[in-house]
């Protein structure tokens, strides 16, 4: 069975997948049973992908209720370094292969690029403190789009993805580039998040995406899977900004749920993240598809 683009598993996940095998054997394929098989394979490999940013919003919740007051090293610096040191064993442990090391890496520049802008405008602060920051910006808000970057990419290994109907690669390249431009210009002229949100639609509204869970290939319309992902990351940020990872201007008198009106943005930057992904595996056509 092939473990994805290019059959191009980590030797750690080959392992994993030949134990997985082994203990999956005589399960049954059909019937509700089959079900139940097929949902936790799907559990785990989700578990499996996310695990770049399961590890981050983990020291963010930690630091944040259990790091000491007034120690040597500030909170935001050692944030940095427990980033730093989940990169690594990323790559030292085989979970990500270099291709995809470079779309976490041009995700993580434009997300710091986002966050310096951002930031100098009003909309997001962080707590002051440190000295491992680019202007008000520290550097480990940089790792939080690299986990979203590093979840698309290993997604797209681990669930064998493949899509029918994928728009031509230019014309989602041009869609992302005026994505990425609106969440800076629309602060001076007119907001076209909405416009964009439409193109996004219309782009990819006939795309199907295939995906390999354990012995069933599923298939899932592709706007949907990204809306169902911008959902879980807008999650993630209410837990992140409860930790006090970074802070919205209504946030700052006290913690409140961050506006689901967030969930847009987040659906939009996925974009830009599915896009990079494409440089390193190129949507394929369904195996069964027509020549």
């Amino acid at each position: 069975m092939r473990q994805g683009p290019g059959g191009d598993a980590t030797s750690l996940e080959l392992r994993l997948l030949a134990w997985a095998r082994g203990q999956l054997e005589g399960a049954p394929s059909t019937g509700w049973r089959g079900g139940v098989v097929e949902l936790l394979v799907f559990g785990v490999k989700q578990a499996w992908a996310c695990v770049f940013g399961a590890l981050m919003l983990l020291v963010l919740v930690v630091t944040a209720v259990a790091y000491p007051e007034g120690a040597a090293l500030d909170r935001n610096d050692a944030l940095v370094l427990l980033a730093v040191l989940i990169q690594l064993g990323m790559v030292l442990g085989r979970l990500e292969t270099g291709r995809e090391l470079w779309v976490v890496v041009l995700f993580h520049v434009a997300g710091t690029g986002m966050e310096l802008f951002k930031t100098s405008v009003g909309s997001w602060s962080y707590e002051g403190g440190g000295v491992l920051h680019l202007g008000s910006v520290p550097l480990y808000s940089g790792f939080m789009y690299a986990a979203v970057g590093s979840y698309m990419v290993r997604v797209m290994r681990l669930f064998d993805l493949r899509f029918s109907r994928y728009p031509p690669l230019w014309a989602s390249a041009v869609v992302a580039v005026c994505v990425y431009v609106n969440f800076f210009t629309h602060h001076y002229v007119l907001d076209a998040r909405y416009v964009l949100l439409a193109a996004v639609v219309l782009l990819w509204g006939r795309c199907v995406m295939h995906f390999r869970v354990h012995r069933h290939v599923l298939r899932m319309p592709v706007v949907v899977a990204f809306a169902l992902v911008a959902f879980f990351i807008w999650i993630a940020e209410n837990v992140a900004t409860a930790a006090g990872a970074w802070f919205y201007p209504s946030q700052l008198d006290g913690w409140e749920m961050v506006p689901f009106t967030k969930f847009v943005s987040w659906f939009l930057l996925m974009i830009i993240s599915v896009v990079l992904v494409t440089f390193v595996y190129r949507p394929r056509e369904p195996a069964d598809a027509p020549a």
